[in-house]
């Protein structure tokens, strides 16, 4: 069986920490999505239950900064309903 050579083990070396590096990057973007989704799940439930000052001042806060943050229109409509000020929507229910 012959040997293989240092050139080979080197490519074979590279192309693994490649493959590893990868596979460091999809689980780095992975943990990023859910810290995110998780985060965003807390603002959503404090804004519809939250009892306290925060909670109540979060609205505000949100139609304030949100328009700066949101570049493209379909974000921005995706959060039309947070970004409406309550005149906007009518008389409440």
């Amino acid at each position: 069986m012959a040997r293989k050579t240092i050139e080979q083990r080197l490519a074979e070396l590279d192309a693994q920490r490649a493959t590893l590096k990868a596979r460091l990057s999809k689980q780095e973007r992975a943990r990023d999505t859910r810290r995110k989704v998780l985060l965003g799940a807390l603002v959503l439930h404090r804004l519809e239950h939250g009892p306290d000052e925060i909670s109540r001042q979060l609205p505000d806060w949100l139609r304030r900064e949100l328009p700066g943050f949101l570049t493209r229109d379909m974000d921005k409509e995706l959060f039309a309903d947070l970004l409406a000020t309550p005149s906007d929507r009518g008389p409440a229910s």
